[in-house]
């Protein structure tokens, strides 16, 4: 290759990265709950991400890379066989949460997720896929998609309704 044409191969996934990176952390953010372990999950799919770069289509590259964050984190998952569940969320003494206090316990009740569920329901409703999107981008049958998102929705409303019923 060229010199000319890597640097505009660089100067492309530059452009890229600084459109890009914020919403691949918000749903590595979702899909980890952790601030590290979300910065982690993008550097190593932004990594991947360059090393395919010249057979990334531009429109689809945004698609390319949060594939390639789901699959890292299935991966990272896979090799730690497990999460940390949090055993309860905080008190608010009764006083409406704060949008801060809303994102911690969004994050926390979508640890309490199975892995599937959880990157559905983020896929889905966070990132604002279409359902035959989630199941191309996680390989997985629309209908899989339709019952992980029915469950984990489910199960997000009940713990929802049982930490608000701590508080009073």
């Amino acid at each position: 290759m060229s010199t000319w044409g890597r640097a505009s191969r660089d100067e492309a996934f530059t452009a890229f990265v600084e459109q890009s990176s914020p919403s691949l952390l918000r749903t590595a953010w979702l899909l980890t709950g952790e601030h590290h372990a979300a910065h982690d999950l993008v550097q190593a799919a932004l990594v991947k991400t360059y090393v395919a770069w010249p057979r990334v289509r531009p429109e689809g590259a945004l698609a390319y890379a949060r594939k390639v964050l789901v699959n890292e984190r299935t991966d990272s998952w896979r090799r730690r066989r497990g999460e940390v569940v949090v055993e309860a969320v905080p008190d608010t003494g009764g006083r409406p949460s704060t949008t801060s206090d809303d994102r911690d316990l969004v994050v926390r009740l979508l640890a309490t997720l199975p892995e599937q569920q959880r990157r559905v329901v983020v896929l889905r409703y966070y990132a604002d896929l279409p359902e035959q999107a989630v199941a191309d981008l996680l390989d997985i049958s629309l209908g899989s998609v339709k019952s992980a998102a029915s469950r984990g929705l489910a199960s997000l409303r009940a713990r929802l309704a049982t930490s608000e019923e701590e508080v009073r």
